[in-house]
């Protein structure tokens, strides 16, 4: 199998692979970050994954012949190791070990997406925001609440919860004023996680009628 992968660079912004792209090889992270994307109809972006060493992209289109169903950027400096479908497959099909780890990777990405699924049909955007914040923060040293850093910028929170810059900006600004939310250049500060939590879940249970 190593005779058959081929090593590759790109560059921060690089495209690795287009959305309806042909190509079948499977993709591992040897060194960076690339992001997955998808795009709507009317030509938006949405955020869909980002992985780091370690991790595989690309295997969709090696186990179903079918395009590329998303498209990948690098996000720094990345070294990818590329890998023809044939023999990615041929391993998978003759290793049982290595099968079950494929399929608890696509279990746990239908996972993750079934749950985003979730929050963009149930939730209005105000609470997706909340939602994502609270997923993308830690626990603040020595503060209390939770904290992002460096602070996304609101076209990317945009695009993972599927809305416009404008409409993010606008809400993080209602966040602040109800001091749900402090933010400068280096963080994004949530003092009341505790707030946002309960109103995530609120909104999930008036989505399912038990509210």
């Amino acid at each position: 199998m190593a005779a058959a992968a081929s090593w590759r660079s790109f560059e921060p912004g690089q495209m690795v692979l287009e959305g309806g792209d042909p190509s079948r090889e499977v993709f591992f992270v040897a060194e960076g970050m690339v992001r997955v994307l998808g795009r709507t109809s009317g030509g938006h972006e949405l955020i869909l994954n980002e992985l780091r060493p370690g991790e595989l992209f690309g295997e969709y289109a090696a186990i179903d012949g079918e395009p590329r169903s998303a498209a990948v950027v690098a996000l720094a400096r990345s070294r990818l190791c590329a890998l023809p479908s044939a023999p990615f497959m041929a391993f998978v099909l003759s290793t049982p070990g290595a099968a079950l780890q494929l399929l608890r990777l696509l279990t746990a990405r239908v996972r993750e997406r079934d749950a985003r699924l979730i929050e963009l049909v149930a939730l209005p955007v105000r609470l997706r925001l909340a939602s994502l914040l609270l997923r993308l923060s830690r626990p603040r040293t020595g503060g209390g609440g939770r904290v992002i850093s460096p602070p996304p910028p609101h076209h990317e929170l945009a695009a993972r919860i599927g809305t416009r810059r404008e409409v993010v900006s606008r809400i993080l600004s209602q966040m602040q004023r109800e001091a749900l939310l402090t933010a400068d250049r280096r963080a994004m500060v949530l003092p009341q996680p505790e707030a946002l939590e309960a109103a995530v879940e609120a909104g999930f249970q008036q989505a399912a009628g038990g509210g």
